[in-house]
Formats: C-alpha cells, sequence, structure tokens
C-alpha cells in the first residue's frame, strides 16, 4: 500500500514540477536506432549478456533484449551501448529464470 501512494505521489510531482519521469518513477530509457543499436539508461544491473540476448534488471522487473550477433559498445554505470541486431524488447515484471523468459 505504501508503495502504491509513493508512486501515485512521484506521478503527481513529475507533473506539477514538470519533471523527467525516468528519473521520478525510476525508469529505464530505452532509445533504438532501427534494429542496430539500444541505449539503456537507468537499469539497475546487467543479468545477462550472450551474443543474442541482454537481460537487464530494472525497477518493475527486467528487460529482455533478443537478437543476434550483440556486441556490448559501452557500458559506464546505469548506461549500456548494444549493438547488433536487434528482434525483441519485452519487459517482465517477475522471472525467476531470465535466460529463459518463463516462471520457475
Amino acid at each position: 500500500m505504501l508503495e502504491n501512494w509513493t508512486e501515485k505521489l512521484s506521478r503527481m510531482m513529475t507533473k506539477t514540477f514538470d519533471l523527467p519521469s525516468e528519473v521520478m518513477l525510476e525508469l529505464p530509457r530505452i532509445t533504438t536506432i532501427g534494429q542496430i543499436h539500444a541505449y539503456i539508461e537507468n537499469h539497475q544491473g546487467l543479468v545477462i549478456f550472450q551474443s543474442n540476448q541482454l537481460v537487464l534488471k530494472i525497477h518493475q522487473g527486467y528487460v529482455k533484449i533478443n537478437g543476434t550477433d550483440f556486441v556490448l559498445k559501452m557500458m559506464i554505470g546505469q548506461e549500456i551501448l548494444l549493438e547488433g541486431k536487434i528482434t525483441d524488447i519485452i519487459f517482465q515484471e517477475d522471472i525467476t529464470n531470465p535466460k529463459t523468459g518463463g516462471k520457475g
């Protein structure tokens, strides 16, 4: 209940003070250039990196990026630049096995 109240307060402050929502609500910002680059900001850690998959922890769960020929071009703090052929970007609230994307 406290979490819902905190989230509502953050949304209200974001609108009132015209603050960037990704910062106030701890949302990731993902910028893509076609299917070849993904620049991800405001993540909470690298969970999996393989040549065909990247999984990052985010405030609300995980973001999983699938594709081929992945190369991490940059990884500084909460920022990652991924290159390769991106086929999917998937947001998942709770996964116990991030490698398969399934539960349990």
